[in-house]
This record gives structure tokens, C-alpha cells and sequence, in this order.
């Protein structure tokens, strides 16, 4: 069976450096429940897919994976999709008053989404997200927008 053709993405893994701050940061401040704990490992409850996190040393040790890539820099960005910009807002509010550190205060950006940006102890990008009227629309059709590169 080809990758293509599998269903869907069951697992997200975040490499981080320190599980015990990782494990705090997701349940403590995004109220995230802790499913299972290994050594270096944790995994938690989300609806449609894991959310893991695994300690750079700890699969570098057991797997060879280097515990530091040749390029820094964001290399992925965890995005939830919230059923209204109103629901955004306050999650927003909710998150913040948790000290979870957001880029800055939700926008509304021109691929008519409302957006806001966190990070996880490890720098690791989330966005949460909701369509503002008439949804994602054509916007990522660059024929339909003539939008080139954008």
C-alpha cells in the first residue's frame, strides 16, 4: 500500500528537549489529558489524532535520529481549526491568562482565517485558527486569485 493511500495522519510527534517540562506545559496550561507516559516519552488526548512528544535524546539515543538537525528554524506548525472567531478570541484570552506565549493578539489575516500563534516550551508553532464568513474559499487557487507566490 502506497502512503497516498493510507486514511489519514493517526500520530503528530514534537521533538522536544525536556519531557517533564513538555508534559507540564500541555496539560498544565492547554489542559491537554496525558494519555500515556514512557521514559523520555508522552502522549496525549486529542480528538482525530495522538499528540506525542519524545525527547530528542532519548529517540536519538534508541534510534540514531540526530538530537541536532544541520538547520534550525521552524520546521512545522500544529494548526486547530475552533468553530467561530468569537471561540477564538476567548480561547485567546483563556490561554494568556495561563501565560501561554502567543506571538501576539489574534488577527485577521487575507486568507480569510482569524489566527493567532503560540509556542510550546520547545519553540514548536501552533496556530489556532476559524474562518471568517464564506470560509477558506479560493484563496490557495492562484488561478482564481492571481495570487503568485503569496
Amino acid at each position: 500500500m502506497s502512503l497516498g493511500a493510507l486514511k489519514h495522519i493517526t500520530d503528530i510527534c514534537l521533538l522536544v528537549e525536556d519531557i517533564e517540562r513538555t508534559v507540564a506545559f500541555y496539560t498544565e496550561k492547554l489542559d491537554l489529558t496525558l494519555r500515556r507516559r514512557a521514559e523520555g516519552f508522552a502522549d496525549f488526548e486529542m480528538p482525530g489524532v495522538i499528540l506525542a512528544a519524545w525527547e530528542i535524546g532519548h529517540i536519538s539515543q534508541h534510534t540514531g535520529v540526530p538530537d541536532h538537525p544541520a538547520r534550525a528554524g521552524h520546521k512545522a506548525c500544529v494548526a486547530i481549526e475552533l468553530p467561530s472567531p468569537a471561540e477564538l478570541d476567548r480561547l485567546y484570552t483563556e490561554l494568556s491568562t495561563r501565560d501561554v506565549p502567543f506571538q501576539g493578539p489574534p488577527d485577521d489575516f487575507m486568507w480569510n482565517a482569524r489566527c493567532a500563534y503560540f509556542y510550546d516550551p520547545d519553540g514548536n508553532v501552533w496556530e489556532l485558527y476559524a474562518w471568517l464568513d464564506g470560509g477558506p474559499g479560493d484563496y490557495h487557487d492562484p488561478q482564481k486569485n492571481d495570487i503568485k507566490g503569496e
